[in-house]
C-alpha cells in the first residue's frame, strides 16, 4: 500500500495520476499546507524541504517501507517499481526523461512564479508578471512545437513526462492575464486526449475529494502564506 501525502496542487495531481494509471493501492493523507501542516514535525521527517507531494511505500525495496519526496522522483520511482510508464529501450526512456525534465525544471517553476506574482504578490511587479508570463508562453510553445512532431511528449507512448506535465498545462485556458492559451493546437490537442482517460478522470475526481478536505488558499492566514513564501519576518533579505 502506498500513502499518498499532498492536498490538490498540479505536482500532487501527477503522482495521483500515475498512482490510477499503474492501478496501485493507495491512501491519501491530505496535508493542509495553507494552514501551515507542512512544517509539522512529523511531516519534516518525511521530507525535510516541506513540499508535498510526499509517497511512502509499505512495501519498497527489499519489502521495507520506503520515502519518497519531489514529484519527479516519484513518478520515476513508480515507474521503475512498475515496469510501465517508461520505455525501456535506453533511448526511448531517455526522450520522456527529458522532457519529464523540462517539466520540473521550467513549466513548474515559471507557471508557479506567473502565479504566484498574479495571485499573491503586492502591487508593483509588472516586471515580474511579464517575465514569467513571457517565460510560460515561451515554453509553451516549445511544447506545442513537441507535440505536433509525436504524439506524446516522450515520443509515441503515453509516459512519465505527460503525466508530470499535464497537471500544469490543463490550466492554461484559466490562467488570468496569460495569452499562451491561444494558438497552441498540439497542446489543446494532447490535453484533450489526457482528459478523457478513466485513470486521469478518477485522479481528479480524488484530487477534488481531497480539495474539500483542506483550506483553499484564499482562506490562508497572512501568517501562514508568509511563511509559506518566506517573506515578512521569514524572509531572508
Amino acid at each position: 500500500m502506498i500513502t499518498l501525502y499532498g492536498m490538490g496542487s498540479p505536482n500532487v495531481v501527477k503522482v495521483y495520476i500515475a498512482l490510477e494509471e499503474l492501478a496501485l493501492p493507495y491512501t491519501v493523507h491530505p496535508v493542509d499546507v495553507f494552514t501551515g501542516k507542512q512544517f509539522d514535525d512529523a511531516f519534516l521527517k518525511l521530507n525535510p524541504n516541506a513540499k508535498v507531494p510526499v509517497i511512502v511505500d509499505s512495501d519498497g525495496p527489499g519489502g521495507k517501507p520506503y520515502t519518497v519526496f519531489e514529484s519527479g522522483a516519484i513518478l520515476l520511482y513508480l515507474a521503475e517499481k512498475t515496469g510501465k510508464l517508461l520505455p525501456t529501450d535506453t533511448a526511448a526512456k531517455f526522450d520522456a526523461i527529458q522532457w519529464l525534465m523540462t517539466q520540473m525544471s521550467t513549466v513548474g517553476p515559471m507557471f508557479g512564479q506567473y502565479v504566484h506574482f498574479v495571485r499573491f504578490a503586492p502591487a508593483g511587479n509588472d516586471y515580474s508578471k511579464s517575465r514569467y508570463a513571457t517565460q510560460v508562453h515561451r515554453v509553451c510553445e516549445v511544447i506545442d512545437r513537441r507535440l505536433g512532431a509525436s504524439a506524446y511528449l516522450g515520443g509515441a507512448d503515453y509516459s512519465v513526462a505527460d503525466i508530470a506535465t499535464y497537471p500544469w498545462l490543463r490550466m492554461l485556458p484559466a490562467l488570468p492575464g496569460l495569452a499562451a492559451a491561444a494558438g497552441l493546437p498540439n497542446i489543446a490537442r494532447w490535453v484533450k486526449s489526457i482528459d478523457e482517460r478513466p485513470a486521469v478522470k478518477k485522479a481528479l475526481a480524488e484530487v477534488e475529494a481531497v480539495r474539500a478536505r483542506t483550506t483553499p488558499f484564499d482562506k490562508a492566514e497572512a501568517a501562514t502564506l508568509d511563511k509559506l513564501f518566506g517573506r515578512g519576518q521569514f524572509a531572508a533579505a
